[in-house]
């Protein structure tokens, strides 16, 4: 079991910045997938950007060249970097590991991106 909490949310001005944080309860190495996905009001969770063990990290395209996700073994956390932010970005952004028998999503954090 892996608990995991986002944070970093928070309303921002259009073209502003956001680092948002993702705390797991124990080791995410192990995971051979994760990333981010959202949220909008009355829409479907969205992929974000993912990355797989052996393979390049996918973002959505509305976000490339925007946001980066990384990720700190040492800390068992991950992140996602989000640059010249667009109220359309506004959204519960929800972190998640993933294995070949099963995934875990934190609770979300909403961004609000309004002026």
């Amino acid at each position: 079991q892996v608990h995991l909490v986002e944070s970093g949310g928070g309303l921002v001005q259009p073209g502003g910045s956001l680092r948002l944080s993702c705390a797991a309860s124990s080791n995410i190495f192990s995971f051979n997938a994760w990333g981010w996905y959202r949220q909008a009001p009355g829409k479907e969770r969205e992929l974000v950007a993912d990355a797989t063990t052996g393979t390049e990290i996918n973002y959505v395209e509305s976000v490339k060249g925007r946001c980066t996700i990384s990720r700190d073994i040492t800390k068992n956390t991950m992140y996602l970097q989000m640059n010249s932010l667009k109220p359309e970005d506004t959204a519960v952004y929800f972190c998640y590991v993933s294995s070949r028998f099963t995934t875990y999503w934190g609770q979300g954090t909403q961004v609000t991106v309004s002026s």
